[in-house]
């Protein structure tokens, strides 16, 4: 059970110099807490979930793409990211499906979404799948494995995982450590995580370091990794209860990162995902090549 705090503390900046022509910027606060959202266009609602350690400017250059094709296109910051409250708790992915679900219901999209999700927004969109399935027309998961469904593999460094995920799971540590260095270990992480090495301009890593800047805000970041554990064990127990997932489903790898992993290990419940492998793409694909992503997703969404 999740809980939510009582004096939210909205983070900035917003950016508002940046959006898009025919966007605005939303804040409502919902499920307790505040959240910050990008929002433009009209028709039927695509909403895009970004990643760790981005904000909704992670789809900045799909955003007018996508409101063009004849969608309200919904980007929101996270829990405890970009313009949205840094709150004590709440971070569970069930429990930011629960954001989102009541964001969407507070600008007046009730009915069915398209809803799409990278890294971490992923993860919280198949959890909104899982608790709203009437409510997601398609679902695409971009980049990630999902708690439960292969990520605890990923997770584990001891058989060649990622080492980032004990150390951002660890509580106080990466704030001490990071606080203060927030460009240079997003320069060098970017450097790592990306193929594309344009992707990320020292102008852009600028901007996101400045999101990061100071302890509490680096702490809404990697709260989001403090609750995995628990991540998995909700979608296990929906698993095994006979849980699948039957909406049209899109797993989308970058060939440099997950590639076709997502896809695999959804499977078991998520039967008929379509796969997709962005070629040339590391981790961060919406920055690296998002005229490639858009290639396919829009015949998905469609």
């Amino acid at each position: 059970m999740s809980t939510t705090p009582q004096t939210p503390t909205p983070n900035e900046p917003a950016f508002d110099d940046d959006l898009p022509e025919g966007f605005t910027q939303v804040v409502r606060e919902v499920n307790g807490t505040l959240i910050h959202s990008v929002v433009g266009g009209a028709g039927e609602p695509v909403v895009l979930l970004h990643g760790w350690p981005q904000t909704w400017r992670e789809w900045r250059y799909m955003l007018r793409p996508l409101a063009d094709l004849g969608y309200t296109v919904v980007a929101p910051d996270l829990r405890g990211t970009g313009g949205s409250a840094v709150t004590e708790a709440g971070y569970d992915k069930d429990n930011q499906a629960r954001d989102v679900h009541e964001l969407l219901q507070a600008l007046g999209l009730t009915g069915p979404v398209r809803m799409v999700g990278h890294d971490i927004g992923g993860m919280v969109a198949f959890s909104y799948a899982r608790l709203y399935p009437e409510k997601v027309h398609k679902l695409a998961l971009v980049d990630l494995a999902v708690p439960g469904y292969g990520l605890e593999e990923i997770m584990d460094p001891a058989s060649g995982g990622l080492f980032h995920f004990g150390l951002f799971m660890t509580p106080e540590a990466p704030e001490l450590l990071f606080h203060g260095n927030e460009k240079a270990f997003l320069t060098w992480w970017f450097a790592k995580m990306a193929a594309n090495p344009k992707a990320f301009p020292p102008e852009e890593v600028d901007t996101i370091a400045t999101s990061l800047r100071g302890r509490d805000a680096l702490r809404g970041g990697f709260e989001h990794y403090r609750t995995l554990l628990q991540d998995g064990r909700d979608n296990r127990a929906w698993g095994e209860a006979g849980g699948v997932l039957t909406m049209p489903a899109l797993a989308v790898g970058g060939e440099y990162s997950v590639g076709s992993y997502l896809a695999q290990t959804l499977r078991p419940v998520v039967p008929d995902v379509e796969e997709a492998v962005i070629a040339g793409s590391g981790h961060y694909i919406p920055d690296e090549l998002p005229e490639d992503l858009l290639a396919v997703l829009t015949p998905f969404l469609a």
